[in-house]
């Protein structure tokens, strides 16, 4: 069971919240989802992804980069925690099935050792146990949650710690940093949560049970909001006492920070980020992420410099959580910029903001072949699409018309119209779109492939 929630907050201005560090590729050209489903292909029968119904389209098209697209889905309106989001996978399952439970951006080299500890996790779940994953703790860290262990047994969970404590915890050595995976049996897992969390139990099943199956499960939005929202931590572990813990040495990395990711990346001889847009003159031990703009570093060492062509982000290593407050600061300004990058995924392709202004906005449109876009309208603006490669198949009320290269059309404000790619190429256009409001949420859909709202 791989998860795949989060809002991308602390890798922001990578990570969106439609578009989350675990689904950026970071790793050859790999995302940590995709790094995660082909570790976790070696040790298990079949994959089962609970994905927010957003980033569903994000997940299948790097699925099928990897011909990996026969998965089980799982799709929640909107978050709820850990404990909702397992009960419901689990509610999907027979009773006795053995479910790994694995968060989808994590980073774990050690593969060998992963299996290992897999084979013992799966022997103490098979015993009726909560099993859950201490990562061996190399230094006294303030960010993640501990796991007090006597042997196998959990002692107790303890909350992300001051320096001073975390010391304390490492000192002690038998306090593991909580990786946030788990493995037990399906039924077992539901009868602690229905036992220690009875409400979210109660609301969970019903909310499954109403959910529709079309080949994915889909929770509707009134019945997850039902669901009181809490962690697998808060809700089970921390209550029952079926739970064990694996001792896990993994080379593990949850890479909750600029710091930690950093730490991955491979340098130059300078211990700058190797960075083909980079450019340094007595600069050292800087992070640099920059997919197009170069970048020029004097005379600086120790910066994080992050630029994603419509936000730019600098400050000091060693303090990069102060990220966070970077994004809470974006939400209250009510800015997009926490939200989405100006290139767009859609389960249709993408399309990326060239220009944006009060009255007009240029977008740069790709179209997979064989998908359209939803049959739509829009009640502020009209639109102006110029094919620039691939032949376009446009519906504009009741007249269908073939755009090629170099070819225009026009869609008047609040006519009823939709575009498609019929052909065995992307569709590459440039839209150009003209009114008071030009928001995204302009939009009246009528027809949806997707089976969006």
């Amino acid at each position: 069971m791989i998860l795949c929630g989060g809002s991308g907050t602390r890798l922001w201005p990578i990570s969106r919240t439609l578009m989350p560090k675990q689904f950026v590729k970071l790793f050859n050209e790999e995302s940590l989802f995709q790094l995660t489903v082909k570790r976790n292909q070696e040790v298990c029968d079949q994959q089962f992804i609970v994905s927010n119904a957003e980033q569903y389209f994000l997940a299948y098209d790097q699925l099928e980069e990897l011909s990996m697209t026969e998965n089980r889905f799982l799709l929640e309106p909107i978050g709820r925690n850990t404990a909702p989001a397992i009960a419901l996978a689990c509610l999907a399952l027979d009773k006795a099935e053995l479910v790994l439970v694995s968060p989808s951006d994590h980073l774990i080299k050690d593969e060998v050792a992963y299996a290992d500890v897999l084979q013992k996790a799966k022997s103490l779940a098979e015993e009726d146990n909560l099993v859950t994953f201490g990562i061996m703790a190399e230094y006294a860290e303030t960010g993640f949650g501990y796991i007090e262990s006597n042997g196998e047994d959990v002692k107790a969970f303890h909350e992300k710690p001051d320096v001073k404590t975390a010391q304390k915890y490492l000192d002690a050595g038998n306090f593991y940093w909580n990786s946030g995976m788990f493995c037990f049996k399906a039924g077992v897992f539901l009868d602690e949560l229905k036992k220690y969390s009875p409400e979210i139990y109660k609301f969970s099943k019903l909310a499954y049970e109403n959910a529709k199956n079309d080949g994915m499960i889909r929770i509707s939005h009134e019945d997850m909001m039902a669901i009181p929202e809490d962690s697998i931590d808060y809700a089970v572990m921390e209550k029952s006492s079926k739970v064990k813990v694996v001792a896990s040495d993994i080379d593990w990395s949850d890479l909750g920070s600029f710091d930690a990711l950093d730490e991955e990346l491979p340098k130059d001889i300078n211990g700058n980020t190797k960075c083909k847009h980079l450019y340094t003159v007595d600069a050292k031990n800087n992070f640099v992420y920059s997919k197009e703009r170069a970048i020029a570093l004097t005379g600086v060492e120790n910066l994080i410099v992050v630029d994603t062509g419509d936000a730019l982000l600098i400050g000091k290593k060693g303090e990069s959580q102060k990220v966070k407050e970077v994004v809470k600061q974006l939400k209250e300004a009510d800015s997009e910029l926490h939200h989405i990058h100006l290139t767009a995924h859609r389960p249709w392709g993408t399309y990326t903001i060239l220009e944006n202004n009060d009255n007009y906005k240029i977008k740069r449109i790709v179209v997979k072949p064989g998908k359209r876009l939803s049959l739509q309208k829009h009640f502020h603006r009209s639109e102006h699409w110029v094919v620039v490669s691939g032949t376009a198949l446009v519906t504009v009320g009741e007249i269908e018309t073939l755009v090629k290269p170099n070819e225009s059309t026009y869609i008047p404000m609040g006519e009823i119209h939709r575009l498609e790619n019929p052909g065995k190429i992307d569709v590459v256009l440039i839209e150009a779109q003209v009114g008071s409001y030009v928001g995204e949420d302009d939009i009246v859909r009528l027809q949806d492939d997707f089976k969006r709202n």
